[in-house]
């Protein structure tokens, strides 16, 4: 009888180890001594697929971390932040007095960073002969107050505006920095940069506004870059040359936000020093956006 008691547990022994085992592993990995930590990133679309990169490569690096990063729009994602929804809130535009206004009565702090600059591209159809728009065309077309493409050397054709949605930090900045002025009422308001592009590539008669930093050979398929000029006596840039945005040639040029609760500490505070790390510098250049003085951004985030 013995003897069979002995068996049965040297039979199980094994199997009782691995699961003793299993469960002090599982304890030392979520307990409060743990380092590991999930991170939720939500918001602007032109900056979603840059973030997506760089939360990528930082988790390479740690696997400790889980970063998940989403869209929706800047306005959605300061809007997570103040529901306690999102850690991080990417915007492509500042937070507005009426949001920091429902962000204090739920006790969040939103804290800015900048990031990153970006410049606007604007996109006609490849078939659209216009070569060039100052910003008071611009403004013309977008307002609604021009609508037709002859005006400015094209076809006798009427203009279809693309746009953004209004929770969406583009749409926000394009009418206060470039409009002035309310958006014409005909305006298409798209619910992604992608849906814009897609649009304006089987319509000829279409004009939009992109980051540029989401303007790679295959999306420019079909689709025609426009130069802008500050006004009619200066030369037109493109913004596919990088150095028209860095000498502030070309005029449409924003900085690109990011919001936390409070000052970012433990492993979010770990991935924004990432992100203005040389290899995230060079992660924000390759994806077409432009780095900042990250010393500056550093020191802020440790002080």
């Amino acid at each position: 009888m013995k003897r069979d008691v002995r068996r049965i547990i040297s039979n199980f022994l094994p199997f009782l180890l691995f699961i003793v085992g299993g469960i002090v592993i599982f304890e030392a990995c979520f307990s409060g001594e743990s380092k590991y930590e999930a991170i939720r990133i939500k918001g602007s679309d032109s900056e979603v697929n840059l973030v997506q990169v760089l939360a990528e490569n930082f988790m390479d690096q740690d696997s400790l971390t889980s970063i998940g990063v989403t869209g929706g729009g800047s306005g959605a994602g300061i809007s997570a932040l103040i529901n306690g929804k999102t850690d991080l809130a990417n915007s492509s535009r500042e937070i507005t007095e009426e949001e920091l206004f429902y962000a204090e009565k739920r006790k969040i702090d939103p804290y800015p960073i900048i990031f990153a600059l970006d410049a606007l591209a604007i996109i006609i159809n490849e078939n659209n002969p216009v070569d060039s728009l100052t910003i008071s065309q611009l403004s013309q077309i977008y307002s609604g107050k021009v609508s037709n493409w002859k005006e400015f050397g094209g076809n006798d054709e009427a203009i279809t505006l693309y746009g953004r949605q209004s929770s969406s930090g583009t749409f926000m900045y394009f009418r206060e920095s470039i409009v002035k002025d309310e958006y014409s009422q005909s305006m298409i308001g798209m619910s992604g940069t992608a849906q814009i592009v897609d649009a304006i590539r089987t319509d000829k008669k279409g004009v939009g506004y992109v980051s540029s930093g989401y303007l790679n050979e295959n999306v420019l398929r079909n689709l025609k870059v426009i130069k802008i000029k500050k006004d009619q006596n200066t030369p037109a840039y493109t913004p596919t040359v990088v150095e028209n945005i860095t000498s502030g040639h070309y005029p449409i040029t924003r900085p690109l936000y990011q919001y936390a609760n409070g000052k970012p500490k433990g492993k979010l505070l770990e991935y924004l020093l990432y992100q203005f790390s040389p290899e995230g510098s060079e992660i924000i250049q390759s994806n077409g956006f432009y780095s900042i003085d990250t010393e500056k951004i550093k020191a802020e985030l440790t002080k």
